[in-house]
């Protein structure tokens, strides 16, 4: 989990992780191997796959479709190959079905796999996206700011899909403004402040530390200290 400000940074790191930015200095590793430099793509076909603060989905294709569009980095059909539906492209698309299904069996959305993306609620909207990075059977998942604009129910839906997820075998890493949200999610939270981590812990250790409460709340008493004045 990343936690901060608007302006800490957050974003910004995800983009250089992904290949939108490239680093100034220093390197992304993933799983033991070097990152950065390759393109979006190439990153996502290591093994990272990311969401996105605004919902990228297309909202006149169902739910399916949409999933089965984040199998792109698996299959081998080309444009003529679609064009002329050769035997490739028939096996990939068979592929890419069957494997989409078992996805949203996976999360709990089979239900929804022949609805229009943009006829679902919101906070669904959100688990599809999530679904859909899946696809790429990545090895780390980012999530920007999965939460945002959700109403409390949605949220605490949301938080608890995360959290199945996680304990399903997923590696996820959030950026996340709500609070609750992140301590009621996370195993470990790192800071960031104007660019700069700040802390790095567990909820406990992040909830209690001075430069969290300085950073969100301005220099000042934290809850539960004593301020004494003169005698």
């Amino acid at each position: 989990m990343y936690l901060g400000r608007n302006g800490a940074g957050k974003t910004t790191f995800f983009n250089v992780c992904s290949g939108i930015y490239q680093p100034t200095k220093g390197e992304i590793i993933l799983d033991g191997k070097k990152i950065s430099g390759m393109s979006s793509d190439q990153i996502a076909g290591q093994g990272m796959a990311r969401t996105f603060q605004n919902i990228q989905l297309f909202r006149y294709m169902s739910v399916l479709d949409n999933v089965k569009i984040g199998f792109h980095n698996r299959t081998k059909a080309g444009l003529w190959d679609a064009i002329a539906h050769t035997k490739r492209y028939k096996e990939d698309e068979a592929f890419v079905v069957e494997q989409g299904i078992e996805v949203l069996k996976k999360v709990g959305l089979l239900e929804y796999k022949d609805t229009l993306a943009g006829n679902l609620a919101y906070g669904v909207q959100r688990k599809v996206e999530i679904a859909r990075a899946l696809a790429l059977n990545p090895k780390i998942l980012l999530l920007d700011e999965p939460a945002a604009g959700m109403n409390p129910l949605e949220t605490q839906s949301l938080m608890e899909f995360i959290k199945q997820l996680n304990a399903s075998g997923y590696t996820i890493v959030v950026i996340e403004h709500d609070m609750k949200f992140v301590m009621n999610s996370c195993n470990r939270i790192l800071v960031l402040n104007f660019g700069q981590k700040i802390c790095e812990g567990t909820p406990d250790e992040v909830k209690n530390n001075r430069q969290v409460h300085e950073a969100y709340f301005g220099k000042g008493v934290i809850a539960g200290d004593v301020v004494k004045g003169d005698a």
